[in-house]
Order: structure tokens, then C-alpha cells, then sequence
């Protein structure tokens, strides 16, 4: 690629979230080698899926990389494909295969990894139908849409022996795997909490009435797995966060990072006990999702907990970020002090009298490289966020989201991942899918 061309791609800037695809893929059409293991001096070929808004991220980190190459656009909404598909090959001089179906787009044996970008509720079928067709795998967080999916990703992920990344960026910074170690050694001491903020200005997004579907717009495709309903304008480009059939809200939204954090920072998997508590504020909309949640999750056996507040409007910033940004992060708490710990670096503070200790200011990490040198060494480990990893976290914003939703504590257990005596709160673990997008049972 000539230089000029490509450091102006990497300007491009995109808004809002990207969409989905849909398909039946059949099972064993692997693009990479029997050994699963890349050439050494093999161009990898990526698809990047959902264009709009992530995406865009997704397109200009692989594009900066030598040795890999975005080959492939798929978006159900032609007018973003064809506009990044335009953007991608004025910048590269190089033809782009563009589809509107994911079962197409896999059936193309020269496609080595598939870079998932769509909204949360076709992220762990997307997923699974890549690995069957021999693809390896970026997926946006959350990883899926409920819990049950969650789990058969990874299961999908080890059956077929692919990489699978998850959209938790943070893990592969050397400045927040810095922090972490830190908190291990017991830079504040003994640890027994968790605190993650999510506090981001989020503007009414007013009401819009089901209309005719956009011209170029394949709808049900981008329904995918989610109920048939008519088309609306808030419930499609990234307003479908704030509703149960597509989104997760902020907590699944932003708060998957933060949550990450937390869970990594204390070294926990999944809680025993789930609280939530909050509700929709001030705006008159159509959100289904609460704008304003408080949750706590309490480990029994580590004796430790977890809280994470997720609030939309009026932010005092919580000691992240500054007027007139978002605050976004996560506090630790110890019996020395505590750190607070952000995407761009951390601060320690021992006693009563907040003295300051270590700190470091650094934005840094290139998971869009981690991923690719994991798929020349085929080793789990090398992913940074592993989709195991990625399936926990995920999990947890999911289980927050049950216990708002029924209004009460629930009881789970972590090893089984399911709900303890609650049947209606264990119903929301998984689905009904709506056919032919299923997120199988057995992968």
C-alpha cells in the first residue's frame, strides 16, 4: 500500500455500531492449513463484518499491519458497505470482495480470519459459524448475548481448534498488565474489593414509529436471531444497545471493559451471588435497558466482591477522566490503599492520607496484533483475551442484567453457570432463537 494512501485510511473515522449478517454455514471449510498454522510469509486475509461504527476500528487496526491485508467487507446495510468498501479500496488500490450474507462470505476459502463487528446479539453466532468454516476469529465484546451462548462459543472455539479473540482490548496494554501484576504482589495489600464505573453522558433517544425498511437495508438478516418485529430507526444503527432484543445496555456495553478489569485485577471467575438494583431516569423514550444501574457481585469463597454503577446523565467524574469526557474505570481496594485503574494508566494511594504511590500514564497495546501473531503460533495463551476470558466477563454483565430484570438477589453457581432455584431468572440465561439463526447446542 502506498504510505500517503494509508496513513490517510487511517484517519477514517466512523459513528454509532455496526450491523449484522446472517447465514447457515456447514462445518469443516477451513482456509488455513490441515495444522491450523499460517506460512510464515503468508498474507493473512481478514473479513471485517459490521462496518459502521466499530468496525472502522477493526478495518484501519489490521490495515496498519504488515503482512495482513482487509480483504473482505459484509454489512447488512449497503450503503456503509459500499461506502467503507469504496474508502478501502481508493486507500489500498486493491479490489475488496463486499457481501451482505455471512453464509457467502465463508464460503470463501481465502479468508483466514473473520473480524466480528456487529451488534451484541449475532456476536457468538457470527462467531461459531466462522470457526466451523475454518476461520479464525475476532469477536467484539460482549461476546454474546446471553450466558448459554456465551459458553458454546468457547466450546465452538476449542471443538475446532481456532483463535478467538475477545473485543476486551485492555488485556494486551504492557501499562494496565504492569498494574495488574502489582495489585498481585500486594502493592495495596490484601485485596477484598472491586469497584467499576461507567459514567457516560447519554442523550434521550426520543421515540421513532415502526416504518417501511430503508432501501438497501437487508432487515432480516440483521434481525438474525432476534425476534420478528417491524423496523424502526431506534431500535437499528447503535440505538439497539438499549434494548433487550439486540443490546445489553452500558453495562454490556462500556461496562464489559471495566468489568474486565475488576475480574482480572482480583482473579476471580464467575460470583455466587448477583444483586441490581437502578432504573430508566429522566428521559421519556423507548429504552427498554436501565440508564441508571448499581450491581454487586459477592464471592464467598475468596471472600472478595465486585460493584460496578453505570449512570447516563450528571457525572462528578469519580476521580476518571475530566469535564467534559466520560469517567470510565476501576478502583481496587486493599488494606494498604487502592489504585485507580483507567485504559490510559493507573495511580496507587496508601492510608488515610491518600499518600501517592506508583503511577503511570501510557495509552498502549496493538490487540489487533496480538491477535494476528497468535495466529501464526497457534497458542491460546498468545490471544491475550482469550474467549474463555472473554465468556466470564461477559457473563457477568449478563448476570447483572437478570437480577435488575427480576428485581431480587440470585444465587448462582459458577462452576455449573446456572441460576439456583429461580426459574424464572434462569429462563434468561439463554433464548429462544428464531430460526434459521440458532446458536446450536451441540457446536
Amino acid at each position: 500500500m502506498n504510505p500517503m494512501n494509508r496513513r490517510r485510511f487511517l484517519a477514517v473515522t466512523g459513528a454509532a455500531a455496526g450491523s449484522a449478517v446472517a447465514g447457515r454455514v456447514v462445518a469443516g471449510q477451513a482456509s488455513a492449513p490441515a495444522s491450523g498454522r499460517l506460512g510464515a510469509s503468508q498474507t493473512v486475509r481478514v473479513a471485517v463484518v459490521g462496518v459502521k461504527g466499530r468496525g472502522v476500528s477493526h478495518i484501519r487496526g489490521f490495515e496498519a499491519l504488515d503482512g495482513v491485508e482487509v480483504a473482505a467487507l459484509c454489512d447488512v446495510d449497503e450503503s456503509w458497505l459500499n461506502r467503507r468498501g469504496d474508502e478501502l479500496e481508493e486507500s489500498t488500490g486493491r479490489k475488496v470482495a463486499r457481501f451482505t450474507d455471512i453464509r457467502r462470505l465463508l464460503e470463501d476459502r481465502s479468508i483466514d480470519a473473520v473480524s466480528i463487528a456487529t451488534p451484541n446479539h449475532w456476536h457468538t453466532l457470527a462467531a461459531i459459524w466462522a470457526m466451523q468454516a475454518g476461520k479464525d476469529v475476532l469477536v467484539e465484546k460482549p461476546c454474546s448475548h446471553n450466558v448459554w451462548e456465551g459458553r458454546q462459543l468457547v466450546k465452538a472455539a476449542r471443538k475446532y481448534g481456532r483463535m478467538c479473540q475477545h473485543g476486551t482490548q485492555a488485556r494486551c496494554s504492557p501499562t494496565i498488565q504492569e498494574a495488574i501484576r502489582m495489585l498481585r504482589d500486594g502493592v495495596i495489600g490484601k485485596l477484598y474489593m472491586a469497584r467499576g464505573v461507567c459514567f457516560k453522558w447519554r442523550e434521550t433517544i426520543g421515540r421513532t414509529p415502526d416504518e417501511p425498511v430503508p432501501p438497501g437495508v437487508h432487515y432480516d438478516l440483521w434481525l438474525g436471531p432476534a425476534p420478528q418485529r417491524p423496523f424502526s430507526r431506534n431500535r437499528f444503527h447503535y440505538n439497539w444497545h438499549w434494548h433487550w432484543d439486540y443490546g445489553n445496555g452500558d453495562i454490556g456495553n462500556q461496562g464489559v471493559h471495566e468489568m474486565d478489569l475488576a475480574r482480572w485485577g482480583l482473579g476471580v471467575g464467575l460470583p455466587g451471588q448477583i444483586q441490581s438494583m437502578g432504573g430508566r431516569f429522566l428521559f421519556d423514550d423507548d429504552k427498554q435497558v436501565p440508564n441508571s444501574q448499581i450491581s454487586a457481585f459477592f464471592y464467598p469463597r475468596e471472600n472478595l466482591m465486585i460493584t460496578f454503577e453505570v449512570r447516563h446523565w450528571i457525572s462528578n467524574y469519580e476521580g476518571f477522566g475530566s469535564p467534559p469526557h466520560n469517567a470510565t474505570g476501576t478502583l481496587f481496594f486493599g488494606s494498604e490503599g487502592y489504585m485507580s485503574l483507567r485504559y490510559d494508566g493507573y495511580d496507587v494511594f496508601f492510608g488515610k492520607n491518600r499518600e501517592p504511590g506508583p503511577h503511570a500514564q501510557a495509552r498502549d497495546g496493538d490487540n489487533w496484533k496480538v491477535f494476528i501473531d497468535a495466529m501464526h503460533s497457534r497458542r491460546i495463551e498468545d490471544l491475550g483475551p482469550d474467549i474463555e476470558e472473554g465468556h466470564l466477563t461477559s457473563a457477568m454483565c449478563h448476570l447483572a442484567n437478570i437480577a435488575w430484570r427480576v428485581g431480587r438477589t440470585i444465587r448462582f453457581d459458577p462452576q455449573a453457570e446456572r441460576i439456583l432455584d429461580d426459574e424464572e431468572a434462569s429462563g434468561l440465561l439463554s433464548r429462544a432463537y428464531r430460526p434459521p439463526f440458532v446458536v446450536p447446542a451441540e457446536v
